[in-house]
């Protein structure tokens, strides 16, 4: 009975934890001196209120989902991937290459395409192997590592754009020179999305899924995350999980670099990563690590994202609001899970 009412009482907390971000992001919006009510019905509108606006929010969903899952790899390990962004950046670069050297070639454009995406988790994976490296063999931290790294990729990609890559006769911030139509992933009608990005989105998860519930590596991975001394001393390669928990979730970040570029921009632009890096991370810390409600609350997150772009057109305020509220819903769900797990341990002392 005492367990019932112990669940009971975690929703009550983390509703409360909602309650009070959305508080937060009022107060927020009363001191830039907005309508919070108005804000948040222009939000619901532009993410919800026709097919193309969801539609919008479904491809800002497929690569935050796919971050999503390979940032749940590598916190299984208790490892922070910050490096995430780099990893999709460096997906992307690598998709950009291979579709410029075969797009001219006799090969079938379904073959070139995936081709391209395949190539994704390649540069992903490297790039977060140069960052488990980083922190497995030099003692480097992975978030000083992974921050270090995401900037070499954005300088990489700006040299690409503005170098070797640039558009014939001048280099421009809009990207490298579009692909021809029969390179991008099909799309469904006249909107933006396509069916293959969400099967692969949807996939990926159920793969990581699968593996961090259901599988000896996730059970190892696990025991790495929450005590590698004594998972070394059981017999567990720790060195050798953390490299691989890196390069697995650069691989997922490869993937959703690739979807950027053959599904969405059909090109190398310098925000290619639209920080969904660092989104994924959030979304992972909010539903606390748990694989099985990673794709409806990435959803929420990206259908906030697209939603606040109508914040400047109708209420003439910056669309971060929604980062504003992202954040807010992290820091108060954590806040009222720490003091939930605060309770419950007083409740239960005092109950022996």
């Amino acid at each position: 009975m005492k367990k019932g009412l112990f669940g009971w009482r975690g929703l009550v907390f983390q509703m409360l934890g909602v309650v009070l971000a959305l508080a937060f992001t009022s107060l927020v919006l009363l001191v830039a001196k907005g309508d919070p009510f108005a804000a948040f019905i222009n939000i619901l509108r532009g993410s919800l209120g026709s097919i193309e606006s969801f539609t919008n929010g479904m491809v800002a969903w497929v690569p935050l989902l796919l971050a999503t899952a390979g940032v749940l790899i590598t916190f299984s390990a208790g490892l922070w991937n910050i490096g995430i962004e780099g990893q999709i950046t460096l997906g992307a670069i690598f998709t950009t290459g291979l579709l410029r050297l075969l797009q001219d070639s006799s090969l079938p454009p379904a073959v070139i395409i995936a081709l391209g995406i395949l190539a994704g988790p390649l540069g992903g994976a490297i790039w977060a192997a140069l960052a488990g490296a980083l922190r497995t063999y030099g003692d480097v931290s992975e978030i000083f590592g992974g921050l270090g790294l995401n900037f070499v990729a954005t300088t990489l990609t700006l040299w690409l754009i503005f170098g070797p890559w640039k558009r014939p006769g001048i280099g421009s911030m809009s990207g490298t020179e579009p692909f021809p139509e029969r390179l991008w992933l099909p799309f469904i009608g006249d909107l933006r999305l396509s069916w293959w990005s969400v099967i692969i989105g949807l996939v990926a998860m159920l793969v990581v899924f699968i593996i961090l519930s259901n599988t000896y590596f996730g059970l190892k991975l696990k025991a790495v995350g929450k005590n590698s001394r004594a998972a070394f001393i059981l017999g567990i390669p720790t060195d050798r999980y953390r490299m691989l928990a890196f390069i697995y979730c650069g691989m997922l970040g490869g993937i959703a670099g690739a979807v950027q570029v053959v599904g969405v921009y059909h090109r190398l632009i310098p925000s290619i990563s639209s920080s969904y890096g660092y989104l994924g991370l959030m979304v992972a810390m909010l539903v606390n690590y748990n694989a099985l409600w990673v794709a409806p609350v990435a959803l929420f997150f990206a259908l906030l994202n697209i939603g606040s772009i109508q914040l400047p057109i109708v209420l003439g305020l910056d669309s971060t609001l929604s980062g504003i509220l992202q954040g807010a819903l992290v820091l108060f769900m954590i806040m009222m899970d720490g003091v939930r797990r605060r309770v419950f341990h007083k409740t239960r002392r005092s109950d022996l």
